[in-house]
């Protein structure tokens, strides 16, 4: 029996929840998806956030927050994501003026150090998701490893994203074992062997998959994650065949 659960990142059906978040979440349940991670809540209440996961069985793996917000409303999205029964803050991108060069990197870690530390005392946990732009070298390191190098790895996690990893030409298995025990979440995306190298469903494309989930595995991973930034038929079309893909390949 699979026993890692798959939820799905609810930017892959942005447009859907911002015409009908409900009936989208309601979607996404039928399709079999036991989680979501949040990238946004439709200016909807914690209490009505949390009263749908219980109506429809969802279970919150966590949300995409921005960095700033963290660092200047901490207390209010502690509060919003333990009532939404939320485990994961996740920091989904970072400003260019804040990744020039390596000091820089290293100073975002140990303020990352410090909201991990603030957050763990209520039972959070943190994570960065990665890029490509954190495969970019330098002074001969990657910044993705002076960042990680640096965070202190009982305070910060990672969730890596296989498409950005793929995209940045290194192998997302690799990296993952590279972080053992420290990759908690995974984002499952995958990627066509196109000359865009376009983000397709789960199962559709070119990454291997099987060494991913194997890596993981081994690592403890605690939830797999579809997601697709963009899609060629409708969201939750896409959504679903990436489910389908997982439950052929006996992860559902």
């Amino acid at each position: 029996m699979p026993s890692v659960p798959i939820a799905l990142q609810l930017y892959t059906v942005r447009d859907e929840l911002a015409k009908d978040f409900e009936g989208t979440l309601r979607g996404v349940a039928e399709i079999g998806y036991v989680g979501v991670e949040f990238a946004g809540f439709g200016g909807l209440p914690a209490s009505r956030i949390w009263s749908l996961l219980q109506d429809l069985n969802l279970r919150a793996t966590g949300a995409h927050i921005p960095l700033e917000e963290l660092e200047n409303n901490l207390e209010a999205v502690v509060d919003f994501n333990l009532e939404i029964g939320s485990g994961y803050l996740v920091v989904p991108w970072l400003p260019e003026e804040r990744r020039r060069d390596r000091k820089k990197w290293r100073a975002v870690a140990h303020g990352l150090d410090e909201i991990g530390k603030d957050i763990r005392d209520y039972g959070l946990n943190l994570c960065y998701h990665n890029h490509a732009f954190e495969f970019e070298k330098l002074g001969g390191q990657y910044a993705f490893d002076i960042l990680f190098d640096t965070a202190d790895p009982e305070l910060v996690a990672a969730e890596i994203d296989t498409y950005w990893v793929k995209y940045a030409g290194e192998d997302p298995a690799d990296c993952i074992r590279r972080l053992a025990g420290r990759c908690p979440l995974i984002h499952l995306k995958d990627m066509a062997d196109d000359e865009q190298r376009s983000n397709v469903e789960v199962g559709q494309g070119i990454l291997d998959f099987d060494t991913i989930f194997e890596a993981a595995e081994a690592g403890n991973v605690e939830w797999y994650i579809v997601e697709q930034d963009t899609c060629a038929r409708p969201p939750l079309e896409s959504a679903r065949l990436s489910f389908e893909n997982l439950k052929a390949r006996g992860k559902v």
